[in-house]
């Protein structure tokens, strides 16, 4: 049996480029950079499958450009650089890597709690400038982690991954998700339910974990800043276009609320301008799921979900199960 023709739009880790090339005929981008959209239909002209990342953007003209496809496998937890509705009227599966990336994105978050909260970065700033005179005791001050109210503005995975560390800090944890929990769950897991706005009110540190929808996009706006202490600080791991980027530099500017931690942007790779010089604002260049085991895990799960459906067979991570009926 011949082996299936696979695209894959630019290099993932050794391991799972290694399981590609030996189940499959892979071509490649070897280049680490998005391709342009005309690179990324002559990529896919006569491939079973496609193995994409969150910054491809896939829709119904890609997908007429290339009718032989039999899968769009998505190296993301993510997808809405897909067009789903395009892909399953096409009966294409459309597959993602949900779990893997749930403790690295909320090691991420918390680590961004620390670098704002504590001003660490600003603390390397100046100790790199060399214009650092010593120990001060009014010197770049910060807010105290533990003990701190934690605010979470969805509860998935990664949302009760965040409650875990949070006990080990001695923080209050309130939250608020769509679908509240039971009064036993939440006495399990030692948090409070509050309302969105309350949350906001109540919490030193917001850190957000929704998926991104309709309903989700700008769901951090003026008025949702403008409930926060003026003391308090927001974390996003989530995605981009959940917090209004243009909203947020003017409470960043105004000192609506002390500092934000961003993993993830509006408009990724661009930000807000203003948000590169802004010294209380901590912006990493999305690294949530930047850890080699996490990253490996996230390869190996869209080649197998990739793989699967070339050989005929459901996937394990099935965004649009309705194509196989």
């Amino acid at each position: 049996m011949s082996k299936p023709k696979i695209f894959l739009t630019r290099p993932i880790p050794p391991a799972s480029m290694a399981l590609l090339e030996r189940e499959a005929e892979l071509t490649f981008n070897p280049d680490d950079r998005v391709l342009s959209r005309e690179e990324l239909i002559a990529g896919m002209v006569g491939q079973d499958g496609l193995l994409c990342t969150l910054m491809d953007g896939i829709d119904g003209e890609l997908l007429d450009a290339t009718p032989n496809l039999k899968v769009v496998a998505n190296y993301a937890v993510g997808y809405n650089n897909i067009d789903v509705a395009a892909a399953t009227a096409r009966k294409i599966p459309v597959t993602n890597t949900p779990g893997v990336l749930t403790d690295s994105t909320a090691d991420m978050a918390w680590a961004l709690m620390f670098a704002i909260g504590r001003r660490v970065v600003e603390g390397d700033q100046l100790v790199r400038s060399r214009r650092w005179q010593g120990w001060g005791p009014m010197q770049l001050l910060g807010q105290d982690i533990t003990g701190a109210t934690l605010g979470l503005i969805g509860l998935g995975r990664i949302g009760r991954a965040m409650v875990k560390r949070a006990k080990g800090f001695d923080m209050k944890v309130v939250y608020w998700n769509r679908t509240r929990l039971s009064a036993a769950e939440e006495n399990e897991l030692g948090m409070t339910y509050l309302e969105q706005k309350a949350v906001l009110a109540t919490a030193d540190f917001v850190s957000v974990h929704v998926a991104l929808n309709a309903e989700t996009t700008h769901l951090i706006g003026e008025a949702e800043l403008a409930a926060m202490k003026s003391t308090a600080y927001l974390i996003n791991t989530a995605r981009g276009p959940v917090v209004d980027e243009k909203a947020l530099v003017r409470a960043l500017q105004n000192g609506t609320i002390g500092g934000a931690g961003l993993d993830v942007f509006e408009r990724e790779p661009a930000l807000e301008p203003a948000l590169y010089d802004l010294p209380n604002v901590v912006i990493p260049p999305h690294l949530g799921s930047a850890t080699i085991g996490t990253r490996t895990k996230m390869g190996n799960m869209a080649a197998e979900n990739c793989l699967a459906v070339c050989r005929g067979e459901r996937p394990p991570n099935l965004v649009n199960p309705e194509v196989f009926g």
